[in-house]
């Protein structure tokens, strides 16, 4: 007989935007359509400087454009620093664009959503963040005025191709500000296997140790439920099998869907502890943000297990692992240091150059990261994020 126990039956509310994918040979025929569905005649190219010293990768994007191409922005930087935002909207001006295609890896994306932002709503950064109210929860103001439509060709396996948040950092204050529009989700995806060659190796394992950790943690997320844990069991599962041959082509292209998963599926469960420390860590260490997630993610995994019973045997069936729900957090933990294992990445922050004596600093500026709140077990305070660094230490 079927249970009659209402708490048995999970409640939440998936609402997810269509996805339009195109990934393979062939697939940047696609963006003239594209861009002709929406009837843009003047699409702006926004990638960073080395993209745009390669020839040939950019030849290829200007092909696929054509003459509806109003220019190339060269103008992001990493960590997509305010005054670069503001200096590639200004240039988006200029041109008088009503496109942007973004090409390149997370810097470049999050650079021309950004930008597209502050052209129509203003330069004030401050005035449309997320901020804390005085109840002490997060707020993003609503960003009502239209924005340019996006498209993305990603060079790296970066959640940040299908998201619709954006953050950048304040250089003056250290502190990355988060600016929030459903209008700046990219409108297609295009996955070429010739551009995903192009980015160095180093990038490309950096950007999929980020979508590991927010996997994991979307799946260890009290937000988690049926259609998010989907999506971010295949990300673990294409991680796995193609990150130990992500020098071809073909592996990389899986890493990028990996990622693009990933993204969609953390729109629902959220990230949590390890990518607050890889912010935190990243731009005031000049560490990149994956090589801190790979560093810190089975620690935080301990740190969260208390609260994150229900998500770790997906984690762990997903990195294979039988499907057992008695699975606790130290299989799982287990098995993420297999696979990290197997790629000879640094596991300590200190082998990234980290001082012991940073770890105060570094744990007060965690804790006003807005990916905080969604993190399955609340942090009581800086001393408790100072343990779990001195634990990665």
């Amino acid at each position: 007989m079927p249970s009659s126990d209402s708490s048995a039956v999970p409640s939440f509310q998936h609402l997810a935007g269509p996805q339009r994918v195109f990934c393979g040979t062939g697939s940047l025929d696609g963006l003239s359509r594209e861009l002709d569905r929406l009837g843009c005649k003047r699409a702006a190219v926004v990638c960073g400087a080395s993209l745009a010293r390669n020839g040939q990768a950019l030849a290829r994007v200007r092909e696929a454009v054509g003459t509806r191409l109003a220019g190339v922005v060269a103008g992001a930087v990493e960590h997509s620093p305010v005054p670069a935002v503001l200096e590639v909207a200004r240039e988006l001006q200029g041109m008088q664009a009503d496109a942007v295609i973004a090409v390149g890896g997370g810097s470049a994306i999050v650079t021309a959503r950004a930008a597209s932002i502050v052209l129509a709503e203003g330069p004030d950064v401050h005035r449309l963040c997320t901020q804390r109210g005085a109840d002490g929860q997060w707020v993003s103001p609503r960003l009502a005025r239209p924005k340019l439509p996006q498209w993305v060709i990603p060079t790296t396996p970066t959640t940040a191709c299908v998201k619709a948040g954006s953050a950048v950092l304040e250089v003056s204050m250290g502190q990355r500000l988060a600016l929030f529009d459903p209008k700046t989700r990219a409108q297609a995806l295009f996955v070429d296997p010739e551009l995903v060659a192009t980015a160095p190796a180093s990038l490309v394992l950096s950007a999929s140790m980020n979508t590991l950790a927010m996997a994991v943690e979307g799946l260890e997320s009290l937000q988690a439920h049926a259609f998010s844990d989907a999506l971010l069991m295949q990300s673990l599962r294409l991680l796995a099998r193609h990150l130990p041959v992500a020098d071809t082509p073909a592996a990389r292209c899986q890493l990028v869907l990996a990622a693009a998963l990933c993204g969609q599926g953390t729109d629902f469960g959220g990230a949590g502890l390890a990518s607050v420390l890889g912010h935190a860590l990243g731009h005031s260490q000049g560490v990149a943000n994956g090589l801190v997630n790979a560093a810190v993610l089975p620690h935080t995994m301990r740190f969260n297990a208390p609260a994150t019973v229900r998500g770790v045997p997906q984690v762990a069936a997903a990195l294979g692992a039988a499907s057992d729900p008695a699975l606790g957090a130290e299989e799982a933990i287990a098995l993420v240091e297999a696979l990290l294992d197997t790629l000879g990445l640094p596991r300590r922050l200190r082998d990234l150059g980290v001082s012991s004596s940073a770890l105060p600093e570094i744990a007060g500026k965690a804790m006003g990261d807005w990916f905080l709140q969604r993190n399955p077990r609340p942090v009581q305070g800086v001393a408790e994020l100072q343990a779990v660094l001195e634990a990665a230490w």
